[in-house]
């Protein structure tokens, strides 16, 4: 019963992780390519087709959190502890950049800082997300529970590249969402930016695959001696190939479809190369998990009812939502 318990709510992080990544991916990669147009219409049309759900998005960072400090406290003590700084960075481009979604419509004068805020405070979050996974990745010194670097520990090479390689991914969910969502000008733009976008992408993961198996031994014996695991890296090729299928087709939704076949594989080959670890070669799940008597008092409330509802209503806002975004409708 104890190990299930753990494993649940390891589940129960993990889904909330990827649901975070792939949900808010997409519209702060909408945020970011709305600095690449000076067009007002396709701002306007960019901005509608998320303004109904991209506050329902950030929700399961907060999920993710909570589940983080609740179920695995030591995990949270020590990641915090190193991550202070990239974390505050992060909270505050999401804060800014949500204040400029809401202010950029009533604003005149002022609609150009904005419309900077919004891309500025998009980047900064996915940058900051990715310099996070690429420290983690890379190996954070933690000793017996306690992060023992400095508030810098988390900024390296490796980490700034792995920012720079979510950036890019969010940037392509983001012309796959567009693409999906839109009509006109601004759709066909962005199913132009697509490949070029996946291109880059492809070619990021590979060197930041590539630099993980050959900077940590123990990561590279894991794929060797599992060499099935591979599969994984094949479908993210089949997925990146069935982008450049779909655009050639015109389709509105099989791109966005297969990135995020690509991102769901991405996750997939983070967590095979540190399973079971939460902390990479530091902490391992069960040591990072609560007490079993928090664990399943935590299974009565949030396990059982919040997170299925959560679930619910985030089907429930997409299929809403669901359909194209007229060129001319407002998202105010």
């Amino acid at each position: 019963m104890d190990k299930k318990m753990i494993t649940y709510w390891s589940i129960i992080l993990a889904v909330s992780m990827l649901i975070y990544v792939v949900l808010d991916g997409f519209d702060l990669g909408v945020g970011m390519l709305f600095g690449f147009t000076r067009d007002e219409n396709k701002r306007r049309h960019m901005l509608a087709s998320v303004s109904p759900i991209w506050d329902g998005n950030e929700t399961w960072l907060i999920v993710a959190g909570v589940v983080l400090w609740g179920a695995f406290p030591p995990a949270y003590a020590a990641l915090l502890s190193a991550f202070y700084l990239p974390v505050t960075v992060m909270l505050a481009g999401l804060i800014f950049r949500g204040v400029a979604f809401e202010f950029r419509v009533h604003a005149q004068r002022t609609r150009r800082i904005w419309d900077i805020g919004f891309v500025l405070g998009s980047l900064c979050a996915a940058f900051m997300q990715g310099a996070m996974v690429g420290a983690l990745a890379q190996g954070l010194p933690v000793t017996n529970g306690r992060f023992l670097g400095n508030d810098m520990t988390w900024l390296s090479g490796f980490s700034a590249l792995s920012g720079v390689a979510l950036c890019a991914g969010y940037a392509l969910l983001g012309a796959g969402w567009i693409a999906r969502k839109c009509e006109g000008e601004t759709r066909e733009a962005a199913l132009r930016l697509t490949p070029r976008l996946s291109v880059t992408v492809l070619i990021l993961l590979a060197a930041l695959f590539v630099h993980s198996l050959l900077s940590n031994l123990a990561v590279m014996q894991r794929w060797v001696d599992r060499p099935a695991l591979l599969l994984v890296a094949l479908v993210a090729l089949c997925a990146i190939a069935d982008v450049f299928v779909g655009v050639r087709r015109d389709s509105d939704t099989r791109p966005f479809r297969a990135i995020v076949l690509l991102f769901v594989c991405a996750y997939a080959m983070f967590a095979i190369s540190f399973w079971p670890y939460m902390v990479p070669f530091a902490m391992t799940i069960a040591q990072a998990a609560a007490p079993m008597s928090s664990l399943k008092f935590m299974f009565w409330g949030a396990g059982l009812f919040i997170f299925p509802l959560m679930l619910i209503y985030t089907l429930c806002s997409y299929n809403v939502f669901k359909g194209k975004v007229d060129d001319s409708a407002g998202y105010d």
